[in-house]
């Protein structure tokens, strides 16, 4: 009896495993047309790891809070059903126009799209690529193509249609008539799971800046009976005098509140500054040494930060699950103090208003000393995430940096990919934020790398001045110590500006 259920198990597994397969290889012959299934690549299984290096995460719960569930509707229908509206699981499909490459890369591309729908609260139902020599100007997808869009939405029940491009505001209206559902764009797919899981006030403030640069040219009229302004008290055109301009149309109202918040918000933005340029300038006559940790959005990066800090920054098996600059102090293996920042991660074809709403952030990336680059070893694509984020870096300014290059997540990844990834990058690390592979490897290139301009100074300090041995152990790096008649004997490393303090008690004078 149990071999029969555990045969008709596997059954069901190989014919649910046939599915993608066959839906596929049916639509090679659909004029350019593929549909495909299944959940999305970008997102791995979820790992749960009970060690004690990712922290206390606070957070978490917080986060799990805010968690969508499917079966609740948006519509009032019970007036005990107000506070769950919110909570309500969208059910989308995908759609995506490619004129170049491959089809792999098609779908690689708009699974990466189905993580992001899944990260912003949405179940995805199926999706929709079609090869075309560029996109229609009207639909996007072609009148033909928008029809059987439209069936395949009415057919599923699903309620929002998602583009994995950025649509331009009349493409996104015509293909909302033809389909009869909301139409988004990868843009606002990705501005909206920015808007979740800002924290800072900063970060909020940035977000709500790349909505607004997003949103002004897609503002949408209603015809005259959107005017608003009249002469005197008269309200209508037909009132008389004073009445019969245009007046100031609620489009223009509009429009000139958003330019007002978008002044004041990058007023705002600016304010944070000078407190970032402080923080900066006292690790800098502090000398110390600032890593960035930069890549691809779900590459690991806060993993790796909480692997070598314990700092408890949140980890979540989502894209962008944190958005808000992180710096934590660390020390290498013979002494000295650097800081390591766990920045925003990166996508293909980021919206340009979030890298210049963010560009505040990024700038731990362009102030650092060391790039610690993170790529996702077990994802299907890391040639493309490689280039992505260092085009990002590029755009910085921090292109001439040192750079180590970690392949994480090496727990998942098999030895012959291991083979593909060195030939990508020889010079690699590989390295698992959860079993702690790499991570001695990763320390030690670091430290490496790590500009040093200590001096060594040999000094024979008095019994009585104790202090001067406090300094040598706070400000420098002390490599050995012995007691002789004359006071204590140290051999240590001290940066540049700290040597009028001790040069009175150097070996050289007291000889």
């Amino acid at each position: 009896m149990n071999e029969h259920v555990s045969t008709d198990q596997v059954t069901d597994d190989t014919r649910d495993d046939d599915v993608v397969a066959r839906v596929l290889a049916s639509a090679e012959s659909r004029a350019g047309m593929t549909l495909f299934g299944g959940g999305a690549q970008a997102l791995q299984t979820e790992h749960t790891d009970d060690a004690g290096h990712d922290g206390d995460q606070f957070d978490r719960e917080e986060r799990a809070a805010l968690r969508r569930v499917a079966g609740l509707s948006t519509e009032l229908e019970d007036v005990t059903e107000v506070e769950y509206r919110q909570l309500r699981l969208e059910n989308v499909v995908l759609i995506g126009v490619y004129s170049q490459g491959t089809l792999q890369d098609a779908e690689n591309s708009i699974r990466e799209m189905a993580a992001l729908a899944e990260t912003a609260g949405a179940v995805v139902l199926d999706g929709l690529l079609q090869r075309r020599p560029h996109p229609d100007p009207s639909t996007y997808l072609g009148k033909g193509k928008a029809q059987e869009l439209a069936g395949i939405v009415a057919a599923l029940g699903a309620d929002t249609v998602i583009a994995d491009t950025e649509l331009a505001p009349s493409q996104r209206r015509a293909l909302e008539d033809v389909v009869k559902v909301k139409v988004i764009d990868r843009t606002a797919v990705i501005l909206d799971i920015f808007s979740q899981h800002a924290k800072s006030r900063e970060g909020k403030a940035q977000v709500e800046l790349a909505q607004l640069e997003y949103l002004l040219p897609r503002l949408r009229g209603w015809g005259e009976s959107m005017s608003r302004q009249a002469g005197g008290q008269v309200g209508g055109a037909g009132a008389g005098m004073g009445s019969r301009g245009p007046g100031e149309t609620k489009i223009e109202l509009d429009r000139r509140r958003i330019h007002t918040r978008m002044a004041k918000l990058r007023k705002q933005i600016a304010g944070f500054k000078p407190a970032r340029e402080a923080k900066r300038a006292n690790r800098n006559r502090n000398s110390v040494p600032s890593v960035a940790i930069a890549g691809y959005t779900n590459a690991g990066k806060s993993s790796l930060l909480n692997r070598i800090t314990k700092a408890g920054v949140l980890v979540e098996n989502a894209l962008f699950a944190t958005l808000d600059a992180t710096v934590r102090k660390s020390v290498t293996a013979d002494g000295r103090l650097y800081t390591l920042a766990d920045t925003v991660g990166f996508v293909r074809n980021l919206p340009h208003q979030l890298v210049e709403a963010f560009r505040s952030t990024l700038e731990e990336v362009a102030e650092s000393d060391v790039i610690v680059h993170v790529v996702d070893g077990s994802h299907p694509d890391p040639a493309s995430q490689l280039a992505t984020v260092r085009d990002v870096i590029g755009e910085v300014g921090a292109r001439e940096l040192p750079e180590i290059v970690v392949f994480n997540k090496s727990d998942l990844v098999s030895p012959d990919d291991r083979l593909v990834l060195r030939g990508l990058e020889p010079g690699a690390i590989f390295a698992s934020a959860r079993t702690g592979e790499g991570i001695d490897e990763i320390l030690a290139a670091i430290a490496r790398l790590l500009p040093d301009r200590s001096v060594e100074v040999d000094l024979v300090v008095p019994y009585d001045r104790g202090d001067l041995i406090s300094a040598l152990h706070e400000r420098g790096r002390v490599i050995s110590t012995d007691y002789v008649e004359d006071g204590t004997r140290v051999k240590a490393k001290v940066m540049p500006e700290y040597l009028s303090v001790f040069e009175a008690f150097a070996v050289e004078q007291t000889a």
